[in-house]
């Protein structure tokens, strides 16, 4: 059985709060409340995977001091645009 869309979007959003360093929980939560919504499942999919990174690792791809693994570059550019949008 499948997991329901509302209750997965729940549980991602979930996931970005709670990281285990401040930065990560402000910039994935502030990302999944803009975009999580917008996502088809295979976005979905994409985002759960990318939480199960290393925090440490998400912080420097986002800001810029190291560059994302490929096949992540896409969804770390969105997550930076989002996170430092005024």
């Amino acid at each position: 059985m499948s997991e329901l869309r509302e209750h997965r979007l729940k549980r991602l959003s979930m996931r970005s709060m709670r990281r285990g360093i401040k930065e990560m929980d402000i910039i994935l939560s502030r990302y999944a409340d803009r975009r999580l919504g917008e996502f088809d499942d295979d976005m979905l999919d994409r985002y759960d995977a990318l939480l199960s990174e290393n925090d440490q690792d998400l912080y420097q791809w986002v800001s810029g001091q190291k560059p994302p693994p490929e096949g992540l570059q896409d969804i770390i550019s969105d997550i930076s645009k989002v996170a430092f949008q005024r």
